[in-house]
Formats: structure tokens, C-alpha cells, sequence
């Protein structure tokens, strides 16, 4: 019986089924190319009652993140400039100096942090990954090793380490465990402290149709509504939200303590909760219409991949975001029609995609076989991989973008 991580209601049916899929993080190397893979159910389901969206927890979060990651943040410049400018915003505005305490859970390999570091903040990452954390230590950004959750920040707070700012970016929806995490949080905030969380927006992936966003490794999936429920739960009150462009459309939140009065709530606050009731995202409908684009998008799909493969085309992708494995396993997508994808990530490539055992190739094999197609998988920053290799228009090269739905440009 699948239960809501909130509020522990009992969640009956789910509103849309991705079909069954290995884990999209477990690349494949030749020694265990042949080996049996686990697949998991991969359903998605609605809480009338907070309105979490879910998907049911087969692996733990433990099992996914402790060891090897092959996701590393610092490869992304746009990305990277992200951060850059976040960092400049948040001393601008709530005047963080070298007197301060900035957390980042989830730091990975420091690609955050390293912009605090260089205002001279006193920063601490925390990241459960060890080749991750490693790379991290290694540039020289202070990071412990381990999960963050009410024991850690007890430890916190014992060692008297309370955070001026906590981060997490594109942590909530890892972590299966939300009311402890959020108590974590209180715990290691200073009583006038900042907590920011940003991740992928619900209304986004609706509209957007982005359910290739959907995988094992996000547990939930959430709308303002629902945060702010789960914060105020924990006497965190949310005070500002912002709309951002990062991963196809994400928010970033402001939390704070319910006793700090120096931070006003904003009009923004009041206008998101507006717009999301205005879309339907409290009703469930809305989830079965979703369910029918989503199915009619893969159709379109394999539509224009099969004729393009009948027409002789080669095809093949750039990319092997954990996004595209949702994508590929969902729709059937194997090496009949995408020959291989190329990552820029040299921990990736000499690898296989999980469950289709798609090849991963260093980006230069594209100017070697001259494809007619590139089928972009990190669809959110196209704009940046179209950037880098425009040399495909040069033969005539195009490029196939998935999502919302299938366009050749």
C-alpha cells in the first residue's frame, strides 16, 4: 500500500505508469554489460490531501547516492553561471560576509560553493556521493561525506556550526525522507538564517510535458503549495519564491524561522499560490490529461524516428542525462534507432545506457560520422549544446529536440 512521505495518506491509484525501468543513474561498463538488471515500476501518484506528487521507493536513497555518481554538476557552463549569479545575488541581498556560515547539501563536486568560497564565506558541503565529495575535497571546499538528516544537524548544532545560509539545490525531491529533512534544517539554521531550495516546478512539468523528468532517483515531485504545507508543518515559513529557468523550470524558495520578523513575505508568495490553484494542480483531473500527453508524445516520437530510420538516417544523441533513460526506457528507444549518444562527462562515456545499452562516445565521434540527426537529451540547456556543435548544420546535420513534444530544428 503506497502512502503519501507528508501527510500519510493512503494513495490508492496511480494517475500515470512510465512502464518499468532500471535505475537512470546505473551506467553500464563492458564487464557488466550482460548481466541482469533490476527494474522497478516506475507509477506516479497524487495526494488529494497535500498534494505531493510521488512515486513509490523501491531502492533507498543510500543505496543510489553513497557510492559512485556519475552525475558531476561542474560540466554544465550555463549551469555554472548559474550558480555564479546566485552567489552575487544572495551577498547583495542578505549581506553575507566572512563572519558567516554557508551549508550546501547535496554540494557534490564543489561547483556552488567554490563562488562563496572566493568572497572569502566560510563554507561546509555536504555530499553522500564519495567520488563526488572527493573532487570537492580536492578543490579545496570543506565537505563531509554523509547524508544530511536530524542526527547530522543535531551534530551541528551541538558543535555550535548553525548555518547563516543553508542550500540545497535539486535535493528535495532525492530525499524520500521529507519531514526529517526539514526538521534538519531547522535544527542547523541560525535563528536569523536563510534556507534557499531550489527544484524542478511542478507546473512546469505539467505544462511542459516534461515527464522524462520523472525517475528512481526523484522521489517526489512538488508544487509551492505542497513545500509550503511541508515546511510550515515544521514552523519554517516560506517568505519568497521564485520562478527560474534552470532544468526546464524550477523554483527557488526562501525559507526562514517562524519567529524571524526581519524577513517580510513577499507579494510573489500569495501570486504562485494563485496561479497554481488558477491551473489545476490541486485537482486530479489535471493528472490525467498529463497522462494522455505524455502518452501521445511518445507516440509522435517513435513516429518521426521510425520513418527517419526507414529513410536510411543515421541517428544519434547528445547526452546521457539520467532524463534521457527515462525517455529511451519509456518509449522502447534502443540501438535500432539511435546508433549511440555522446556525453561530455568522461565518467560516462566507454559506458552503456541503463536498460537500453545505448553506447556512450566522447563528443568528437560526431564530426567522424557526420549524423543526420542529433537527438538532444538534456533538452533544458539546448540552446548551449546546439552552441557547441553548430558545426553539424555544415552537412547538413539537424537536431531533434523530445520534449514537450518532438521538433526537428
Amino acid at each position: 500500500m503506497q502512502r503519501c512521505r507528508i501527510c500519510d495518506t493512503i494513495l490508492r491509484e496511480s494517475f500515470l505508469s512510465l512502464g518499468n525501468s532500471p535505475l537512470s543513474n546505473a551506467y553500464l561498463s563492458n564487464d557488466n554489460l550482460n548481466q541482469m538488471e533490476p527494474y522497478y515500476p516506475l507509477n506516479v501518484y497524487f495526494c488529494e490531501k497535500c498534494f505531493l506528487v510521488q512515486i513509490e521507493e523501491f531502492v533507498t536513497a543510500e543505496n543510489i547516492f553513497s557510492s559512485d555518481y556519475a552525475y558531476f554538476s561542474s560540466y554544465s557552463n550555463s549551469w555554472l553561471q548559474h550558480c555564479k549569479n546566485y552567489t552575487e545575488m544572495m551577498i547583495n541581498r542578505f549581506g553575507f560576509n566572512k563572519d558567516s556560515l554557508v551549508i550546501e547539501i547535496g554540494s557534490n563536486d564543489g561547483y556552488l560553493l567554490q563562488y562563496f568560497k572566493q568572497h572569502n564565506i566560510s563554507v561546509l558541503g555536504i555530499e553522500p556521493a564519495s567520488n563526488t565529495a572527493k573532487v570537492a575535497i580536492e578543490k579545496g571546499i570543506p565537505t563531509d561525506n554523509t547524508f544530511f538528516n536530524t542526527s547530522y544537524a543535531r551534530k551541528v548544532a551541538t558543535d555550535n556550526k548553525l548555518a547563516d545560509l543553508i542550500i540545497g539545490n535539486n535535493v528535495l525531491a532525492h530525499n524520500p525522507n521529507l519531514n526529517d529533512f526539514i526538521e534538519g534544517l531547522k535544527i542547523a539554521l541560525k535563528p536569523d538564517g536563510v534556507i534557499t531550495m531550489e527544484f524542478p516546478q511542478l507546473l512546469k512539468l505539467i505544462e511542459g510535458n516534461q515527464f522524462d523528468t520523472i525517475y528512481h532517483e526523484h522521489f517526489s515531485y512538488f508544487s509551492f503549495h505542497t513545500v509550503q504545507k511541508l515546511f510550515a508543518s515544521h514552523n519554517l515559513v516560506l517568505f519568497d519564491v521564485e520562478e527560474i529557468p534552470t532544468h526546464g523550470g524550477s523554483l527557488r524558495i526562501y525559507g526562514k524561522h517562524k519567529n524571524d520578523s526581519s524577513k517580510p513575505i513577499t507579494n510573489r508568495v500569495e501570486k504562485l499560490l494563485e496561479k497554481e490553484k488558477c491551473a489545476g494542480l490541486m485537482n486530479l483531473k489535471t493528472y490525467y490529461t498529463f497522462k494522455k500527453k505524455v502518452e501521445s508524445a511518445k507516440r509522435k516520437l517513435l513516429q518521426f524516428l521510425i520513418q527517419a530510420k526507414d529513410e536510411g538516417k543515421k541517428i544519434i544523441g547528445y547526452g546521457a542525462p539520467a532524463k534521457g533513460n527515462t525517455l529511451f526506457n519509456y518509449c522502447g528507444i534502443r540501438t535500432d534507432f539511435l546508433d549511440y549518444t555522446v556525453d561530455s562527462n568522461s565518467h560516462k562515456q566507454n559506458k552503456y545506457l541503463p536498460g537500453t545499452h545505448i553506447p556512450i562516445k566522447h563528443p568528437d565521434k560526431i564530426k567522424e560520422d557526420k549524423p543526420d540527426y542529433v537527438l538532444i537529451l538534456p533538452w533544458n540547456i539546448k540552446d548551449e549544446i546546439m552552441e557547441q556543435i553548430k558545426y553539424i548544420r555544415e552537412w547538413g546535420g539537424k537536431f531533434i529536440i523530445p520534449i514537450p513534444k518532438v521538433e526537428v530544428v
